[in-house]
């Protein structure tokens, strides 16, 4: 984690009334797009009010998020946010800050998991060889099926209309079938 001004791998913003965001830790200022390119890359900071020293890093996480949404970034359905907004002063308030966190943990690691599988699964494993096959067979039956010029026609002319040798259909018809056999395999 990166050194702050608390000495605690927490970096300080400082929000002073101008609504200019004071990064403690490279002195300079910086806006809302810095902190949200901080958030993603992992960085802990804490937004403090310049003149009360009051914690505000959880309204300004709140303006990152309006102003994604604004862009047309939109994540939270509407019907989500009915459900959110029903759910202050409820009974159950207390509870759905842990829920919500949990189910982000939860989303997190299945997408993590997801992604190392959708890697594993097209670097060099049997679906790759597969996509390789695949992309062969497709440019051998388009170039079966496309129209052949006869040699020493001119370019304008019409191209001739044949039929691919039976051999190549055989062959196409052959290779169809393994791919559905190696398919059925990994099913």
């Amino acid at each position: 984690m990166a050194k702050s001004s608390d000495g605690s791998g927490t970096v300080i913003i400082k929000k002073y009334a101008n609504r200019r965001l004071y990064n403690t830790e490279t002195s300079s200022y910086i806006t809302l797009d810095h902190l949200a390119a901080m958030t993603r890359e992992g960085r802990d900071f804490k937004v403090i009010d310049a003149k009360t020293e009051e914690d505000i890093t959880h309204n300004v996480l709140t303006q990152i998020i309006m102003e994604e949404e604004n862009r047309g970034q939109t994540m939270l359905p509407v019907s989500f946010l009915r459900q959110l907004i029903s759910l202050y002063g409820d009974s159950m308030q207390s509870m759905v800050p842990q829920y919500l966190e949990a189910s982000m943990d939860a989303f997190r690691r299945n997408q993590t998991q997801f992604r190392q599988a959708m890697e594993g699964a097209f670097a060099g494993g049997p679906f790759a060889e597969l996509a390789k096959r695949n992309m062969e067979m497709f440019e051998a039956a388009a170039s079966a099926f496309k129209p052949q010029r006869p040699e020493g026609a001119a370019k304008d002319a019409p191209a001739a209309e044949t039929t691919p040798p039976r051999s190549e259909v055989e062959a196409l018809k052959a290779q169809l079938a393994a791919m559905q056999e190696q398919i059925n395999k990994l099913k």
